[in-house]
C-alpha cells in the first residue's frame, strides 16, 4: 500500500529509458536478458562452460547463472534498489532473474546470500530477501533462511584480500539441509567471488549435495 501511494506521489523512471511509470520497462528488460552473459560466473574472466563456470574455477557449487554485467540500466536498477530505498525493484530484479534462469526441480529451494544486519536497518528492508520471495513466488518454489550471517563485515569499499577473509568467517547455517533438495543461492553482485564461495560452502557443510548460484549482476574489482 505504501510503495502504491509513494509511485503515485512521485512515480518510478525506467532505468534504462527513464519512461515513467515503472523502474524497468519491457523494452529494457528484454534489452537486459537479450544478452545472455558468458563469462565465468564464478570468475568472470574465462568463458563458461556449460555450467556457467569454468574449467579452472574449483567451487563449491555446480552451477551457475548470471544476469550480466553490473552496468548501465542494471547497475542504475540495483543502485536505487541498494542506496536509494526503491523497495519496488525487487519485482523487477526477481523478473530478471526469472527470466535467466532455465526451468528448476520443483524441489529445488532458494537460499539468499543473508544481508549485514545494520543494511537491514538502514534500508527498512532485508533486499536480498524481498528478491528470493519474489522469484520462488514467480517459480513456485520454496525459500529458506537457515543460511545467516555470523558477522557484521562490510564488502563494500573493501580490498580483494579483505572481502574473501571477511567472506570466509561471515556465514552459518541454523540448521542441518536435505541433500536430495536442490539449493539455489541468490546475490545481487558477484566481485571476486569469495561471498557466494564460502556461503556455498556453508550451504555444503550443513548437508546440502547440490548447490547452484544465480547473480543479478557481475562486477569487476576497481
Amino acid at each position: 500500500m505504501i510503495d502504491h501511494l509513494l509511485a503515485l506521489i512521485a512515480p518510478h523512471h525506467c532505468s534504462g529509458c527513464t519512461k515513467i511509470g515503472t523502474l524497468l520497462c519491457d523494452n529494457c528488460k528484454y534489452d537486459i536478458t537479450s544478452e545472455p552473459f558468458g563469462a565465468c560466473v564464478a570468475c568472470g574472466k574465462n568463458l563458461a562452460g556449460p555450467s556457467g563456470i569454468c574449467t579452472a574455477c574449483k567451487v563449491p557449487y555446480e552451477r551457475a547463472w548470471c544476469v550480466g554485467e553490473r552496468q548501465e540500466a542494471l547497475r542504475r536498477l540495483i543502485d536505487a534498489y541498494k542506496f536509494y530505498n526503491a523497495k519496488a525493484a525487487s519485482r523487477s530484479l526477481a523478473d530478471l532473474l526469472d527470466a535467466t534462469l532455465p526451468e528448476l526441480p520443483a524441489s529445488t529451494v532458494i537460499v539468499p546470500v543473508p544481508t549485514v544486519s545494520s543494511h537491514i536497518r538502514e534500508r527498512g528492508y532485508d533486499h536480498m530477501a524481498l528478491i528470493a520471495k519474489a522469484l520462488a513466488r514467480r517459480r513456485g518454489l520454496a525459500v529458506d533462511f537457515s543460511l545467516t550471517r555470523k558477522t557484521r563485515t562490510k564488502q563494500r569499499d573493501a580490498g580483494r584480500r579483505q572481502r574473501i577473509k571477511q567472506a570466509k568467517e561471515a556465514f552459518e547455517c541454523r540448521q542441518s539441509l536435505a541433500g536430495h533438495k536442490t539449493y539455489l543461492l541468490i546475490d545481487d553482485v558477484v566481485t571476486t567471488g569469495s561471498t557466494v564461495k564460502y556461503a556455498a560452502k556453508t550451504l555444503r557443510d550443513a548437508g546440502a549435495e547440490h548447490i547452484w548460484v544465480a547473480a543479478i549482476s557481475r562486477q569487476t574489482l576497481d
